[in-house]
């Protein structure tokens, strides 16, 4: 006859280990869903700080800044990081790439298919506060030609625009294949203090200044309106690279490879945090 020690014997009131198992299991997902709102605020509240104060992802709907920007219809768009913070300290100066709120004069050149029941518009502005990209028929992007103070004109013996008289050196100026590489001519502007003359690097396919509002001083663009300056294609991955700035009025040697990489690493950096938070809260929602 075996002794059965009393103490090793399994009690009925002790709970077997699947029991406390099922029971953490259950602790961990009453713990999940507690915290899940919590999670989203503070998803919400870091990427609509960041997108206010320090640099927000656009997408590219036309063709007006082709090559330098891709954008056509029914097409996969570039993605862009706009830097908000530059111009909190300086100005917007000749050649940089900027995304800009259209003055009442102006009309866009696409229209977007916004969505058409009030579900998916509630979708597309969470998505909007979170960092995903969508087109905005009131934003622009072009490329700052002449600042305040300058003269600008159009075109001098080699079609070539001028500022202050002196030609633009402008390697970004695309022309479709097939068309004639000739820029349509406008009148000599003087532009005011605070205001910016733009064109599109696709030259011939961009209402620019030259025919917003009908040109001349409705044409222009207030400082004040500038949302912030194109620094980096963070989509598709294809397109990765820096939005280039090149100063037309200004013939210089190009800065070192190493120099002129840095601005697209620190891009890629800080959008891909934005777009992934973005998708993250988006596949939660899903669940």
């Amino acid at each position: 006859m075996v002794d059965v020690d009393p103490e090793q014997t399994p009690s009925s009131d002790e709970p077997t280990s699947d029991a406390s198992e099922k029971a953490s299991k259950k602790k961990k997902k009453g713990n999940f869903w507690k915290e899940l709102p919590v999670l989203i605020l503070v998803a919400f509240g870091l990427a609509f700080g960041i997108q206010i104060f320090l640099g927000r992802v656009y997408m590219i709907p036309s063709e007006s800044m082709e090559t330098t920007l891709h954008g056509c219809t029914d097409c996969y768009g570039d993605r862009v990081l706009v830097d908000k913070v530059t111009y909190r300290f300086t100005e917007p100066s000749p050649g940089d790439v900027i995304v800009f709120r259209g003055p009442p004069a102006w009309q866009n050149d696409f229209v977007s298919n916004e969505p058409g029941n009030p579900v998916s518009q509630g979708l597309s502005w969470l998505g909007s506060l979170i960092g995903l990209p969508s087109a905005n028929e009131e934003d622009f992007v072009k490329r700052v030609i002449a600042v305040g103070g300058q003269t600008v004109k159009c075109c001098d013996d080699q079609n070539r625009v001028t500022v202050n008289g002196k030609p633009l050196d402008e390697p970004y100026k695309h022309f479709d294949e097939g068309t004639p590489a000739e820029q349509e001519s406008f009148e000599e502007i003087k532009i005011p203090d605070g205001m910016l003359f733009v064109l599109g690097d696709n030259r011939n396919h961009s209402c620019d200044s030259r025919c917003q509002g009908q040109g001349g001083l409705n044409g222009l663009v207030p400082v004040n309106d500038v949302i912030g300056k194109a620094r980096v294609i963070v989509l598709p991955p294809s397109r990765w690279g820096g939005v280039t700035d090149h100063n037309p009025q200004v013939v210089s040697m190009g800065a070192p490879g190493w120099q002129q990489s840095i601005p697209m690493g620190l891009g890629i950096v800080a959008a891909w945090p934005l777009l992934l938070l973005g998708r993250r809260v988006r596949d939660r929602f899903r669940r």
